[in-house]
């Protein structure tokens, strides 16, 4: 049976409550021509539009609005859209723990413009047309799911 792969520009959900970092991002996305399909702040606005969309990328901070946890919404997109790619973006590395709960990645904060266009760069490779080539880009730290994704 062949897969079926997305082909750029790829949809993208951002899940972070502080809006100048999401707001950032958000443009980092589109000026690499990809599409941001929502932006969340927490796992409840993250239920909000299960059904809606169809993210092939998530990029997912560790601690979220309302107290909540990007853990318990890297498992609600796992169990939503099962093919999506899923990074976190965190303050925090050290809190991630080694299997990253699923999540193919960790990006730590603060970021920069070109780390974050070297990351989309290379997940889109992954996404579209794995496996990626070349190194993964020195901000994006890789979990055994990546490794075993492609």
């Amino acid at each position: 049976m062949r897969v079926t792969r997305p082909t750029p520009p790829l949809d993208v959900l951002i899940v972070e409550d502080e809006a100048l970092i999401a707001l950032d991002l958000s443009l980092l996305v589109e000026d690499q021509g990809h599409r941001v399909v929502a932006e969340a702040d927490s796992l409840d606005a993250v239920t909000q539009v299960v059904g809606t969309i169809a993210p092939n990328l998530v990029f997912l901070d560790l601690h979220l609005a309302k107290g909540q946890s990007g853990f318990d919404v890297c498992r609600l997109v796992q169990a939503a859209w099962k093919d999506s790619t899923i990074v976190f973006l965190t303050a925090n590395p050290d809190l991630v723990p080694a299997h990253c709960c699923g999540a193919h990645g960790v990006i730590s904060k603060p970021f920069t413009r070109s780390g974050i266009s070297e990351a989309l760069r290379y997940l889109e490779q992954g996404i579209c047309r794995p496996p990626p080539h070349g190194d993964a880009p020195e901000c994006l730290a890789k979990t055994d799911n990546f490794k075993n994704q492609w």
